[in-house]
């Protein structure tokens, strides 16, 4: 039976009900102007924790939120997952694990298996590495529940990440109205300047173009069924031939909801240019350690900016990066929402707007770094990049 089409009822929106967002108040108002962004998010969550998704359970992808919001941590969202899970027959000593324990001390080697799995995606996901991933078919976990399971991880890392932004955004506008600061001056260049078409390497990172190659089956083109092959077609003009979106179509609906999401991020037209989209992006993938996603940000930022200086500082010290006030501060905030997103608050906002951000250009970082929280987990913990050139 196909399944039903999600459709978005702003009424029901998870994240303005958690962080308290109602028409009228600025935050809401700003929010909803991406409002292809606040469905998608909300499509992702009902995608995910659709009772009738197979592979794992419910209860199982209750217990990883849980797990998963506790040692982000994001009290708010916890406690929402929290009060789901009593609604499930979720075993009392599992809830305990997830709530205060670790992942041995889940009650079966499998649930083990998915929540130290779980663990490594959320506090390091560079660990999340293919002995890291291949312990979930050991345990059992079947290749479509692999990756219903990664995606639920890294959703939740973006989810935690935006709800905090949010929460932050919301603190400002109940203050009153603080007087513009003089945003700090840039640090002096941390690089020798690049030419644009320059190839930049340092500390691993590269703006050269790289393959991926997934660690686990993709899904056959040939052999896909109609819905899977509609979902590649909507997701990306090259998504037949990506190891990345053949992986993540095992569950198609999953993926229909984050490429929606992505696109509506990366490319809405209006806001905080693309360049500088791009360059949260980098920022955040270089303190994550993903080298693919860096690599491709890397490029669309020259291509957009017709320059890449910014570039070759982010790789060589990204907590130094910026050739303008503006980078600077873009730059630091896209760190903190990925180091420490409980730390984000009222004076994080205020140090973009002191930089000349607005408020819908503040919503707009916030999506791109937290959409790369997303995207840093899936490509680093799935598959590896491939160097297509020698030296």
């Amino acid at each position: 039976m196909a399944q039903q089409p999600i459709v978005y009822d702003v009424t029901k929106d998870v994240v303005d009900q958690l962080v308290g967002l109602a028409p009228g108040s600025q935050t809401f108002e700003v929010r909803h102007k991406r409002d292809k962004v606040a469905a998608a998010t909300q499509g992702s969550y009902d995608a995910l924790f659709d009772p009738a998704l197979p592979g794992l359970s419910l209860a199982d992808r209750l217990l990883v939120a849980l797990y998963a919001t506790r040692i982000s941590p994001s009290p708010l969202l916890a406690s929402h997952y929290r009060a789901r899970l009593a609604e499930t027959d979720a075993a009392p000593a599992d809830i305990a694990a997830a709530e205060s324990g670790k992942p041995s001390d889940a009650s079966t080697p499998r649930l083990a298996a998915v929540l130290e799995f779980t663990r490594k995606l959320i506090e390091n996901p560079v660990e999340g590495d293919e002995a890291a991933l291949k312990t979930l078919p050991a345990a059992g976990v079947s290749t479509p529940a692999v990756v219903t399971l990664s995606q639920l991880i890294a959703f939740l890392s973006y989810q935690t990440r935006l709800v905090a932004g949010l929460v932050a955004m919301k603190d400002l506008e109940g203050e009153a109205p603080r007087a513009a600061a003089v945003p700090p001056a840039p640090f002096e260049p941390n690089t020798a300047a690049t030419a644009p078409g320059d190839v930049i390497k340092a500390h691993g990172f590269t703006n050269e173009v790289l393959e991926w190659k997934a660690w686990l089956d993709v899904v056959n083109v040939d052999t896909a069924t109609p819905e899977q092959v509609a979902v590649l077609e909507e997701s990306h003009p090259k998504a037949k031939v990506s190891d990345y979106y053949l992986f993540l179509v095992h569950q198609p609906e999953i993926l229909r909801q984050r490429s929606t999401a992505f696109n509506a991020i990366m490319y809405a037209p209006g806001g905080l240019s693309r360049a500088e989209r791009e360059l949260g992006s980098t920022v955040v993938s270089r303190v994550n350690g993903c080298v693919y996603c860096a690599s491709v940000h890397a490029q669309r930022f020259e291509q957009l900016a017709k320059r890449n200086e910014v570039i070759a500082q982010v790789f060589e010290d990204p907590y130094t990066a910026g050739t303008t006030a503006r980078e600077l501060a873009i730059g630091q905030f896209s760190i903190q929402i990925t180091e420490a997103q409980a730390d984000v608050n009222a004076n994080s906002i205020q140090a973009l707007k002191n930089a000349g951000l607005s408020e819908g250009e503040v919503l707009d970082l916030l999506h791109s770094d937290a959409i790369f929280a997303w995207a840093n987990r899936l490509m680093l913990n799935l598959g590896e990049p491939v160097f297509t050139t020698v030296g």
